[in-house]
Parts: C-alpha cells; sequence; structure tokens
C-alpha cells in the first residue's frame, strides 16, 4: 500500500524490450535507501518489484500485462517518474490508500490556472468514470489528489506550486497518457452490490447517497 504522496522524481536511464516485458532502470537518490530486492516501489503509481540496486539507481521487471494497462509502454530515455516507497504502520496517512495497481491510463488534455495553483484535466475510458466522483481521491501517476470537477469522461485535479515541484505532472504534453488509480472502495462497494442483488440491501440509501 502507498499513500500517493511522491517521495521523489527518478530518471529512466535504461529501458530493455522484450518478449517477457520492460526492463526499466531509474536513477534516484533517496529511493535506494534501504531497498532490497524484492522490494515493492510505486512508479508512476505502478506497484513494481526491486529486481536490483546500487546506491543511486534500481530496476524493475514490468510484465507484459503491466505494458498494457499503463503508460510504462511510452517511456523514453530520461524521463521523470513520480517515486513513492511502500507505507509503512507508524506512517501518517496523509494522502490516501493507493493500492499500485493501475485501473487505466488517461490522457491529458489541458492546463488551467487559477491563481497561484493550476487545473490539470485529462479524459477517462468512458467505463471508468463511474468510479471518479466530485471531492472524491484519485492517483494520477501516483499521485493522491482530489478530483475538481468531473463532466462525462473529462475531470480535472488541481496542484499547489509545493507539489508541482515534486511531482512530473508539469512535464506533460498535451495527448500524453498518465496512469489512473481510482477509489478503492468504490470497486468494493460495486462488488458488494453485484454480489448480493438478491440480499435485503437498500439500494434507495445507497443511490440517494451517491454510492450508485
Amino acid at each position: 500500500m502507498f499513500t500517493g504522496l511522491i517521495e521523489e522524481l527518478g530518471i529512466v536511464k535504461n529501458i530493455k524490450l522484450s518478449n517477457e516485458g520492460m526492463e526499466i532502470t531509474i536513477q534516484c537518490n533517496k529511493i535506494p535507501v534501504n531497498v532490497k530486492i524484492g522490494s515493492s516501489i510505486s512508479i508512476n503509481g505502478a506497484c513494481q518489484s526491486v529486481t536490483k540496486f546500487d546506491k543511486n539507481s534500481f530496476t524493475v521487471q514490468a510484465s507484459n500485462e503491466t505494458l498494457k494497462i499503463t503508460n510504462f509502454k511510452n517511456l523514453k530515455l530520461n524521463d521523470y517518474v513520480n517515486l513513492e516507497r511502500p507505507l509503512t504502520l507508524s506512517q501518517r496517512l496523509d494522502g490516501h490508500i493507493v493500492s499500485g495497481h493501475i485501473d487505466c491510463i488517461a490522457k491529458f488534455i489541458k492546463t488551467q490556472n487559477d491563481g497561484f495553483s493550476k487545473h490539470f484535466f485529462f479524459q477517462l475510458p468512458q467505463n471508468f468514470t463511474k468510479y471518479v466522483i466530485y471531492k472524491g481521491s484519485i492517483a494520477v501517476n501516483g499521485i493522491s489528489l482530489t478530483v475538481a470537477s468531473i463532466e462525462n469522461n473529462i475531470f480535472s485535479v488541481v496542484l499547489i506550486p509545493s507539489t508541482l515541484k515534486e511531482v512530473n505532472l508539469p512535464f506533460l504534453k498535451q495527448g500524453d497518457f498518465v496512469n489512473i488509480e481510482t477509489d478503492l472502495f468504490a470497486k468494493y462497494v460495486e462488488k458488494i452490490v453485484k454480489s448480493n442483488k438478491d440480499t435485503n440491501i437498500n439500494y434507495e440509501f445507497l443511490t440517494e447517497n451517491g454510492f450508485l
């Protein structure tokens, strides 16, 4: 589990493609501290296992399934990626619970200035919009953010200057793709409701309170 609070921007230093997937080496300073083989690292929000490391870099092997779902297939040398180590039991949950399991990718549409903050607009696949609600939590490239607006399949998030300095969203170009993890609880509610159609569930209550 992760919090969605980015610890460091890493730089993609090596990419090796094969029939088995993609090996990615990332240069960074903070993340390799106390890392070991098999450690989980969130890269742009996708949980990956360390296969090699040294004092200023680490390597992961992304499976073909990961490449299908994430924006890893679009990575290039010297791209910046958001990095976070897993949540510990003694750590404050200042973001929200992020599993590191990417649901889909979303297309970057535009930015819009709003005083000292900046709105980022993204286009989601239509079938994932049901998990995105106004003022709900969402992870964009692994960053814990609050949904500022949602209209059809276009949603926006707002980043303040201090966050903009720590993440890779300012490097996005129109048409680029970001990794999206929607709210975990919304998916559990959907699963429970679908699995209990014949039980005594108060659907009116769930609908009135925005769960359905």
